[in-house]
């Protein structure tokens, strides 16, 4: 007994993760109630396991960007860039490709196990964009994952590529302004995880409003890339808003600001071939910086128009790769490759790793059936509506989430191009864009037509988010908002004389990371503290379901949106030298509870879940159960009848009080 007495450590037992029993619950959670993100749509007709490329990715990727970048520094990479006579190629399809064609619901699981063969396959890569845009909130509040494991995943396994996100300067992942500490915050720590390359841009291309995250990007050694976002019709002898000249004086006040590299976001796929050429061309001439140049191939010509600037002598320029570009994505990059092979400009990428890089892409595509758009060819009207390719999929899941079905898609964009007159014509990219969408299916599910928004008489009960916008809580676009919608919009409120962020003080980030490690009832990371500035609502409902059901992002892209089927049988790596093989055996009648027993195998020992059906009514209520991080709940430590209740209502009570006694069966 004294060496018991003299080891308290024995009683120090590693708390129990119990992760297979979270993940079966996950699972069980799937097949008894489906996964709310494809009820209702079209499922695969078989799933598909999709092949990766032949190659030895166990040994060390040859030296690519990263090391560029790591041996020249910021400033010196710049330099490299202008000196190049390759034109450099950024591929999309990790990020802005599958936001823009799937809707933002492309699973860790599936990029991360490509990512170490783009490593390896196309070194000559100038970036990979994996981050960043509507891929940090989505990650948390549909696919159940944590973005900073996913960037995290992807520095590990291509860690001789740049890394790029997109960064909405004072908004960063969020669509609303932050204190500017908070953004300087997550800037740093974006950096510190793995981010090389910030594309940084406002929503109004109003260039005060990004100073701030200039500046942060630069403190941290990376690249910044602030960009133009490319509105109206450079070719255009009509336009009068978004001229030549309009484009050279914010180039101008960016590369003052310190920005390394000189980005044209063509968010909607609106820079014909000409106003490409032409644009390229007189910011490389007045600036001497760097240019890359981003579009969206929505109207079926953006490859000629990527051509067009490195006709220009434009740097560095955006594709997705084949199986994932085209419509609302970017351009085809194997054909971009292809067209420049033999030139000067020639990016020197091996066609047929892009090829084989491809074809995994386009197995895996298939098992994303239900968030497909019906679109099928190039689409003109973008040059009516402007609505940016990244916005088109989520608009049209946000439509069909208040009714509005696909028969109806017209009749939205048309008020979507409606509103954005009535706002004055403005740059539309997140989260301006985001407002305008919400105005025109406001509009179209109420149907409201845009005489009646202008008419002064006319009650409106406009959307939160249009009030927050004219009132500059966004920001202020080039000339001001129109003077009488504002005025309707706001009625007797005063719009800000400043930038946002200027009016807000700064965050006490020392006692808002206590408040969440109190909610968590733990110490957050530094990462989760991260998510919790940006969304507090969505990242705590993260965390809950993190603590129920574990980390879905290690199932099968198939069992996470579909469940099992009685029979079927899957490996789950839960983490490296511990796999998980599971099979669904079978699944009870809904009983007087409302709940079902969902009996599996797991690696061959028999186990079973408890499931709630949400689609039965109950008969008996269930047992309460205590809820983890409630600090009013008490659990009880074995399931047992209460036989006496010491304490009253109202009883003031210390540590180790009698409150109640318990009583259960011998076993």
């Amino acid at each position: 007994t004294k060496f018991i007495d003299e080891t308290p450590e024995l009683f120090k037992w590693e708390k129990k993760r119990d992760r297979a029993t979270r993940i079966l619950s996950f699972i069980g959670d799937t097949i008894v109630n489906g996964n709310p993100e494809v009820k209702g749509r079209n499922r695969p007709k078989q799933m598909t396991l999709a092949r990766l490329p032949k190659v030895n990715v166990a040994k060390p990727p040859p030296p690519g960007t990263k090391q560029k970048l790591d041996e020249l520094g910021a400033d010196g990479f710049a330099k490299w860039m202008i000196a190049e006579k390759q034109v450099l190629i950024t591929d999309t399809t990790m990020r802005d490709a599958h936001q823009s064609l799937l809707a933002t619901r492309m699973r860790q699981p599936d990029m991360t196990a490509i990512a170490p063969y783009y490593a390896h396959m196309l070194p000559q890569l100038f970036s990979v964009e994996c981050w960043g845009g509507a891929t940090f909130d989505v990650a948390m509040r549909f696919l159940r994952e944590d973005p900073w494991a996913r960037l995290e995943q992807f520095r590990t396994a291509m860690p001789n590529l740049l890394l790029q996100m997109l960064l909405r300067s004072a908004n960063a992942v969020g669509y609303t302004n932050y204190p500017d500490n908070v953004v300087k915050a997550f800037v740093k720590q974006a950096a510190t995880s793995g981010i090389d390359v910030f594309r940084v841009f406002d929503s109004l291309n109003w260039v005060d409003n990004m100073r701030v995250a200039i500046d942060a990007v630069r403190e941290t050694g990376k690249l910044c890339e602030a960009a133009i976002c490319y509105s109206g019709n450079l070719s255009s002898p009509n336009e009068t808003k978004y001229t030549l000249d309009y484009y050279l004086e914010m180039g101008r006040k960016l590369k003052a600001a310190g920005t390394h590299i000189l980005g044209i976001k063509d968010m909607a796929g609106l820079c014909q071939p000409n106003a490409a050429y032409t644009l390229v061309k007189a910011l490389k001439t007045e600036l001497g910086l760097p240019v890359h140049f981003h579009t969206h191939d929505t109207s079926g010509i953006a490859a000629a128009s990527v051509l067009a600037a490195v006709a220009a002598g434009c740097d560095a320029v955006d594709g997705a790769i084949d199986a994932m570009s085209g419509f609302t994505s970017q351009p085809n990059l194997g054909s971009i490759i292809e067209a420049l092979r033999y030139s000067e400009r020639d990016p020197g990428i091996d066609h047929a790793a892009v090829r084989a890089i491809s074809m995994y892409w386009e197995q895996v595509r298939k098992n994303y059936l239900a968030f497909e758009s019906d679109m099928r060819a190039g689409a003109s009207e973008v040059y009516v509506h402007a609505m940016p390719g990244g916005q088109y999929t989520n608009l049209k899941e946000q439509a069909r989430s208040v009714g509005l079905d696909d028969a109806r898609w017209p009749e939205v964009s048309q008020a979507y191009a409606d509103v954005n007159q009535m706002f004055g014509n403005i740059v539309k990219v997140t989260p301006s864009s985001k407002v305008v969408g919400d105005m025109a299916i406001m509009m179209v599910s109420s149907g409201l037509t845009k005489e009646q928004v202008l008419d002064p008489a006319y009650e409106v009960a406009f959307p939160e988010s249009v009030v927050q916008m004219m009132r500059g809580d966004l920001g202020r676009p080039e000339g001001g908002w129109p003077a009488g919608i504002q005025k309707k919009v706001l009625k007797d409120q005063k719009p800000l004389a400043d930038r946002p962020g200027a009016t807000l003080a700064a965050l006490d980030l020392v006692a808002e990371r206590k408040k969440l490690d109190e909610k968590l009832g733990r110490a957050a990371t530094d990462t989760q503290f991260a998510s919790y500035l940006m969304y507090p609502k969505v990242f705590l409902d993260y965390a809950r379901d993190r603590t129920a059901f574990g980390d879905c992002a290690i199932l099968p892209t198939p069992v996470f949106f579909y469940g099992m089927d009685p029979g079927d049988e899957v490996s789950v790596d839960i983490e490296r030298g511990k796999t998980l093989i599971v099979r669904f055996v079978a699944m009870s009648e809904v009983r007087d509870d409302g709940t079902r027993q969902v009996f599996f195998e797991l690696n061959g020992q028999p186990r079973s879940i408890v499931v709630t059906d949400r689609s039965q009514v109950a008969k008996r209520p269930p047992q309460r159960k205590m809820e983890a991080g409630n600090a009013k709940h008490v659990g009880a430590p074995m399931p047992g009848t209460i036989a006496t209740v010491k304490a009253i209502v109202g009883q003031k009570v210390a540590k180790g009080d009698l409150l109640l006694t318990m009583e259960a069966m011998k076993m």
